[in-house]
């Protein structure tokens, strides 16, 4: 795992995308966050290595993502569809990690996520041709994402997140069959100290996400 940072100063805000984002989509959860952002790029994506073989586990981008945020000292984190299950995952070991955490579009809890085709991943979310086309690209190096994340959980059973004190915002889609409402819906309610907003989708409602996500995090 590789990292970018962006800004300067505190907080320091750790952010991961999701299964095949562009660079440019991974850093739009950064967008009006003061401080510092430190936006990771997955393996197999964009100018990072191919990732080794048996990566693609929850807890294994977790402990990628644990070891990059002290390494930077981030006290805070955003997590996108992918990243969301695997900082979920991260919660459930270390329940103090972060001060707040942000889970976008999460798509897996404790029930594992069912086989998705490349074809359907790529085209589902829809898009101008140019979106497509560079999504389509970014999948060709996802073959082994694809086979190895079904019958994955982000962890065994949500009573463990109970331990999980700290702020967590959860924004779902109500229009968006990669990311089913009912899992953020379960997932804000898992937390302790959960929080559940929605959207048709995040594609077409960036502007109240962004609000969201500034508030919750420098509220």
């Amino acid at each position: 795992m590789t990292y970018r940072t962006f800004g300067s100063g505190t907080p320091v805000t750790l952010v991961g995308h999701g299964l095949g984002a562009t660079p440019g989509e991974a850093r739009l959860p950064t967008s009006g966050l003061r401080g510092t952002k430190v936006v990771v790029t997955l393996p197999s994506h964009g100018d990072a290595p191919d990732a080794p073989p048996g990566y693609w586990d929850y807890r294994r981008i977790a402990a990628d993502l644990r070891a990059v945020a002290r390494e930077t000292g981030a006290t805070q984190a955003i997590g996108v569809s992918l990243t969301s299950a695997a900082l979920i995952a991260l919660l459930a070991d270390e329940p103090a990690a972060f001060e707040k955490v942000a889970l976008l579009l999460p798509a897996v809890l404790d029930e594992p996520r069912p086989f998705l085709a490349r074809e359907f991943a790529i085209t589902v979310v829809g898009g101008p041709p140019e979106y497509q086309a560079e999504r389509r690209q970014a999948f060709t190096r996802l073959d082994d994402a694809l086979a190895e994340l079904p019958g994955k959980t982000a962890v065994p059973d949500r009573s463990v997140l109970h331990a999980v004190d700290i702020p967590v915002l959860v924004v779902g889609a109500t229009d968006d069959p990669l990311h089913p409402e009912h899992i953020a819906k379960e997932t804000a309610a898992a937390f302790p100290n959960g929080r559940l907003e929605l959207v048709p989708s995040w594609l077409t409602h960036r502007a109240d996400v962004r609000t969201w996500l500034v508030d919750f995090l420098h509220g």
